[in-house]
């Protein structure tokens, strides 16, 4: 990797999808343990599906195929959100324990929103 945007790694949206299932990770641990292989797995395969089908899609060389995989990561990072809603809805933690994550999250969410648009937009104009 040595141009810039040549690895996936070198993207901010990867870098900060990382960063998010690291998080979502720490998360998992706290939930009971009755829940380590339902809702705690759940969660923690979809957070490592976020950058993982960033860094699939990237890989690809295609903006088409690029942008398949970005809408399956966004599509993951929207299952996160919502087994961590879940996770407060049922007690299992606190709106206070999931707020660092779901701001990930957001953010997660917008990078992917843009990076779509921009590759959809590059297309278009092909």
């Amino acid at each position: 990797c040595t141009m810039p945007v040549k690895c996936y790694q070198d993207l901010v949206v990867w870098q900060k999808a990382m960063r998010l299932a690291r998080e979502a990770y720490l998360i998992a641990k706290k939930l009971p343990y009755e829940e380590k292989f339902a809702l705690s797995d759940q969660l923690r395969r979809s957070a490592v599906s976020i950058p993982s089908n960033i860094a699939e899609g990237h890989a690809r060389g295609s903006d088409k195929e690029f942008v398949h995989f970005l809408y399956i990561a966004r599509g993951s990072n929207a299952e996160l959100m919502t087994q961590l809603i879940l996770c407060v809805d049922f007690g299992y933690l606190t709106d206070v324990d999931v707020r660092r994550v779901k701001l990930q999250s957001n953010e997660v969410g917008r990078l992917l929103n843009a990076l779509i648009a921009k590759l959809r937009k590059k297309q278009l104009s092909i």
